[in-house]
């Protein structure tokens, strides 16, 4: 997805927080030192600068002492017992005779701790809040940590209480069901105090969690759960495969049991945004019948459900032990699963699924392969192919790889069989085969438009998974998204009621068929949208809307190319409202993506990512076609040419 602007890459950091260090959490190790290397380099740069900063406090404090002695050994890395942490932070229990603000700027430092039942900040709540407070109720997170102040009461004077105003900028929401959602406004809460047994203690407070930036990226991680994409009115089609796995991100606590959390979490159901497209195998009611999960020696994770489970068939056991593969796989990232075996509560064998058959037989979409080349429109107009290893691009089989069809973009099917292409002047689109000796043809949809300029006509196609080729018809008034079934046919317009009076200047749908981002277009301003596709009518007649646009990348204004770049992110190019060009990853909750910080590079106008994460990136920018393999810098490979691509 692209359009046609550009320029270079800007940078951001995190708040720094302060605590009173008589009540700072405690970062205490608790197992042997870790050498250097592994997980320790690739955690994220804010917790290390917290471990260092907490550890300081703490020995100021008097809070935490260090071993005599100790020899430095490897640990290893697998994640066989959950939640392994070789460091932990604790909260520290209320001081005697501290004032109310203290007692509330504890409590929300306590609420930080790795602690699964916040026992520590239970202990700052009065008898009446202990019973009510619900922690896990929502998570509010702010710029930097709330700021807690007196709340003045001109007139009269709380005489059997202390209130005290919490303050700040919130940026994001997780509800109950762990979702993240993007939600910039101010922050303002109020706390009420009373005294218990002589003390300060909270009676009144708002449900759930308020958390600094810093602290909730510490203490979360995102995980994609995976549930079966439903096709709804085209799912008697033979195309439509039953075995296509969505990726649904929710964010869990990383040191809190994350495989038993995970799995929770996946038997939950999908999230609200995708529960109308997706559908769970596990049937209604499924639960743990062990709450301590984790890989046996083999890495292999045997999961005991209950009764609910115990009726099903093989063939749905495997489908529910393939969501729970990719899922505890997401999880677990440092280390590959061999099996996962469901068992009923009584440890008797439901089902297996090997890794070799849930990666052969559960795939993110039935056509997306392992792509093994990445493709261009070259300077002489020719549409060209690029191996990894390949030192010279090589022109495609079939009419597009002549040159005698000049075009402005083009789409590759997941196959890698069939190509679309829009002519030069945005007018036309043409389909045609990868295969020497084949013709072009007529046009297959001709816009609207006048196309008088690169951002009117036709949009660059994008192909789904199953084979189906979507497209958007612009003109300056308005626009229409398009549905070619296997690439062929007449178009079928697609409704997304969310659109308003906006434009799609760009698309670039899922491989599984079920998502869509789009780029809108409203008053000079281009955002990164997402939508959900539903299918509705009959399989004769399909009815297709976008349903619900969310903002994928709320931070930028001035959004100029996006490419899918795995289950649920995205790689980004855009700015920020007086800032300038950065290409950054994002998930498709809105949330910034805890993947690699990407190299600057000047000017790109579009940019293609694979949905097969360890494949390099590919951008038009000023130096030409430029390709960023993993763990290395951008390099030139054609000094000229457009449109970069992989299949999709």
């Amino acid at each position: 997805m692209d359009t046609e602007r550009g320029s270079e890459r800007g940078a951001g950091h995190l708040p720094r927080r302060r605590a009173p260090k008589a009540t700072r959490p405690v970062w205490k190790a608790t197992g042997p030192v870790r050498k250097a290397d592994g997980p320790v380099r690739k955690a994220a740069g804010p917790a290390r600068t917290a471990l260092l900063f907490g550890c300081a406090a703490a020995l100021l404090a008097g809070c935490a002492s260090m071993p005599d002695s100790s020899d430095v050994t490897a640990v290893d890395q697998s994640p066989r017992s959950e939640g392994d942490s070789q460091v932990r932070v604790y909260g520290v229990p209320p001081q005697d005779g501290a004032q109310p603000t203290n007692i509330v700027r504890s409590f929300l430092d306590a609420t930080t701790s790795d602690e699964a039942d916040f026992r520590t900040a239970t202990q700052y709540l009065a008898k009446s809040a202990k019973r009510t407070w619900r922690p896990f109720q929502v998570t509010k997170v702010l710029q930097e940590r709330p700021k807690p102040e007196p709340k003045i009461q001109p007139n009269r004077e709380d005489v059997n209480g202390y209130t005290v105003t919490l303050s700040g900028s919130q940026v994001a929401t997780v509800d109950d069901n762990h979702a993240y959602t993007p939600e910039e406004k101010p922050y303002r809460q109020t706390i009420h105090l009373i005294k218990e047994g002589g003390q300060w203690r909270i009676d009144r407070l708002p449900n759930g969690l308020v958390l600094g930036l810093s602290d909730f990226q510490r203490i979360y991680r995102s995980v994609n759960k995976y549930y079966f994409a439903s096709y709804n009115s085209e799912s008697e089609e033979p195309k439509a495969s039953r075995n296509v796995l969505v990726a649904d991100p929710v964010y869990l606590r990383q040191r809190i049991k994350p495989i038993t959390a995970s799995v929770e979490a996946l038997l939950s159901g999908p999230t609200d945004w995708l529960n109308q497209v997706t559908t769970s195998e596990f049937p209604h009611g499924t639960r743990l019948a062990a709450h301590d999960l984790a890989l046996d020696d083999s890495n292999a994770l045997r999961v005991k459900l209950s009764k609910a489970a115990v009726n099903t068939d093989t063939a749905q056991c495997k489908r529910m032990a393939a969501q729970l593969f990719f899922t505890v796989q997401d999880m677990t990232r440092a280390s590959k699963i061999s099996e996962v075996e469901l068992q009923d509560d009584s440890g008797n064998s439901l089902c297996q699924l090997s890794q070799e058959q849930a990666t052969r037989d559960f795939t993110p979409s039935p056509r997306a392969g392992r792509p093994a080349r990445e493709y261009f429109i070259d300077g002489d107009h020719k549409v060209v192919s690029l191996s990894d290893t390949a030192t010279e691009p090589t022109p495609v089989g079939g009419p597009f790889g002549t040159g005698r069809t000049p075009l402005r973009s083009v789409a590759i099917s997941r196959a890698e069989n069939t190509a679309a292409g829009v002519s030069s002047d945005g007018r036309s689109l043409y389909v045609a085969a990868l295969e020497d000796g084949t013709g072009r043809g007529g046009p297959l949809l001709t816009s609207s438009g006048s196309a008088k300029n690169p951002d009117e006509g036709l949009t660059a196609p994008s192909w789904d998974g199953l084979g189906d080729l979507w497209i958007a018809d612009r003109d300056a008034h308005g626009s229409r998204l398009l549905r070619m079934r296997e690439g062929k046919g007449d178009p079928e317009e697609v409704a997304v009621p969310g659109l308003g009076g906006r434009r799609i200047k760009a698309i670039k749908v899922a491989a599984d068929g079920i998502r869509i981002a789009v780029l809108v277009e409203d008053k000079g301003r281009t955002t990164l949208q997402l939508g959900r596709v539903e299918r509705d009518g009959s399989s004769a007649h399909p009815v297709l809307s976008v349903q619900e646009l969310r903002p994928i990348a709320p931070q930028l204004e001035d959004v100029v190319a996006a490419s899918w770049a795995g289950g649920s992110r995205l790689v980004v190019v855009g700015r920020e409202s007086g800032g300038v060009q950065q290409m950054q990853f994002m998930e498709t909750d809105g949330s910034a993506s805890n993947a690699q910080t990407l190299p600057g590079v000047n000017g790109v106008k579009a940019v293609a990512a694979s949905e097969d994460e360890t494949r390099p990136l590919i951008a038009d920018a000023t130096e030409g076609i430029v390709r960023l393999p993993p763990d290395a810098n951008w390099k030139t490979v054609a000094k000229e040419g457009t449109a970069p691509v992989y299949p999709g």
